[in-house]
């Protein structure tokens, strides 16, 4: 169970304290829970639409797009506000890409994606809400975290002494792929047909924020790994919003 605590801790704003700082091998390990941690969003997320049922379908989608940020401490949008300005302002220079993630500031380019990420998965929520879709609603949040063991288990990190080193470094990959597998199944078990289309479209942007980080700096970071995350959520909404 310590590897789903880790996982938890990490990702989530949940009111979770490990005592003491786990084995190298345990931070491994925990990648391997990403999707559960996702699956316990997704969870909490149908659970609220279905308290919500009755209310105005704008508010409704506003209170799960709340509780999702919430949810995550938005952990993820900083790291897609974080790459949004690297990626403009490096130039496709790899060091002053990494050195402007590591600046706390956000400029222009980082307010806008922001808001326009936040702007196109309120309206998805929305036509979701107003379709009656609840249980969809578990498949972003699973196909987004079980992406980032995807992430972590095909490509380099890149910045040495990391959290992330010590999570790549120790994360048994024959079981990951034992793991991304099981993810697959069920969301395609949940969603049927409408998972199918969502899941490819995710596959698809995946490898494509895939390449482009390997051409601009040879592997990943964690900010690049959130704004991937983010990013893919959005992408899965929205195909569940376009194809159902």
């Amino acid at each position: 169970m310590l590897p789903f605590w880790i996982a938890l801790q990490f990702l989530s704003s949940l009111p979770v304290r490990l005592s003491g700082m786990p084995e190298p091998r345990e931070m491994g390990r925990s990648l391997l829970c990403y999707p559960l941690v996702g699956l316990l969003f997704g969870l909490l997320l149908w659970l609220a639409s279905h308290l919500l049922q009755g209310a105005p379908a704008p508010l409704h989608a506003a209170l799960l797009l709340t509780l999702w940020v919430l949810l995550s401490g938005a952990l993820h949008l900083d790291g897609l506000a974080d790459s949004a300005d690297a990626w403009l302002g490096g130039f496709g220079d790899r060091e002053r890409t990494l050195k402007i993630m590591k600046d706390p500031r956000s400029g222009p380019i980082a307010v806008v994606t922001l808001v326009l990420v936040l702007l196109l998965k309120f309206c998805a929520l929305w036509v979701l809400v107003e379709r009656g879709a609840g249980a969809l609603l578990v498949l972003a949040p699973v196909i987004g975290r079980a992406a980032m063991l995807g992430l972590f288990l095909r490509t380099p990190y890149v910045r040495p002494g990391g959290l992330g080193q010590a999570l790549a470094e120790h994360l048994p990959r024959r079981m990951a792929r034992w793991v991304l597998l099981g993810s697959l199944l069920f969301c395609l078990l949940l969603g049927g047909w409408s998972a199918l289309w969502a899941v490819l479209l995710a596959f698809a942007v995946f490898c494509w924020l895939r390449r482009l980080m390997c051409q601009r700096l040879g592997g990943t970071t964690g900010d690049t790994a959130g704004a991937m995350l983010e990013l893919l959520e959005l992408a899965v909404v929205l195909g569940l919003s376009l194809g159902m």
